[in-house]
């Protein structure tokens, strides 16, 4: 299996946020290769599950099958290009069967590539072709999202998709890490009755996760 590639801040983040307390930026390859991994999970058995034996879909669903391989392995910039032996990228896929469930699937896949790569304004352009009504898969992505802003320096959106994916996912697991990241950017925005609202909602409604079991230090710094 090929090493996998840290994911590289493309600007000085030390001049956007202050990180010596940012539950975020403390955590951020840990939590992009987790919401990844859920991602990576879901979508697989969303696409073995919905293909169709249309020739065109099947076509496609044969070219993405590839392509999955090399991103298992850890191989974002072939899985998004291709590779020598003839494999073809995400992006191919995306581009030539943008009509079908693979092609729609290229496009998370794309996104998550150029995220692992550190190249986030691209992912941002192929996750936000990418709509999944799925309970899971959506929250996901737009955590995925929200940490692609924070890395372009784009707090308010990053914040906000955060505060988004939370809501949508409405989960004890997942729920509670998408607030205090989200929380974390309000504060350095300057925004702390925003911040001090996530933080309460991990308090209130999350009360039995293990962010919880410290949030009370969160909502107390946020009140000053």
């Amino acid at each position: 299996m090929a090493k996998k590639q840290e994911i590289k801040d493309p600007l000085n983040m030390d001049e956007a946020i202050s990180a010596s307390e940012a539950f975020f930026l403390k955590n951020k390859n840990i939590i992009l290769g987790v919401i990844c991994g859920i991602v990576l999970l879901i979508l697989a058995v969303m696409g073995y599950k919905h293909f169709i034996s249309e020739p065109r879909e099947l076509h496609a669903s044969e070219a993405i099958f590839k392509a999955e391989e090399l991103f298992r392995a850890d191989n974002f910039e072939q899985a998004l290009n291709g590779d020598s032996l003839g494999t073809k990228g995400f992006l191919y896929v995306a581009d030539k069967y943008s009509g079908t469930k693979a092609g729609k699937l290229a496009n998370a896949y794309a996104g998550i590539c150029y995220a692992q790569t550190g190249k986030y304004e691209e992912a941002l352009k192929y996750l936000d072709k990418f709509n999944a009504n799925d309970l899971l898969v959506a929250p996901a992505l737009m955590a995925t999202m929200g940490n692609c802003y924070a890395q372009s320096g784009k707090l308010d959106k990053a914040a906000d998709m955060l505060y988004k994916a939370a809501t949508n996912a409405d989960s004890q697991a997942l729920s509670p890490i998408y607030l205090i990241q989200a929380g974390e950017l309000y504060e350095k925005l300057g925004k702390n009755s925003e911040a001090l609202k996530v933080y309460q909602l991990v308090k209130d409604k999350y009360a039995n996760s293990y962010q919880a079991m410290e949030i009370d230090k969160y909502i107390e710094r946020a009140s000053k």
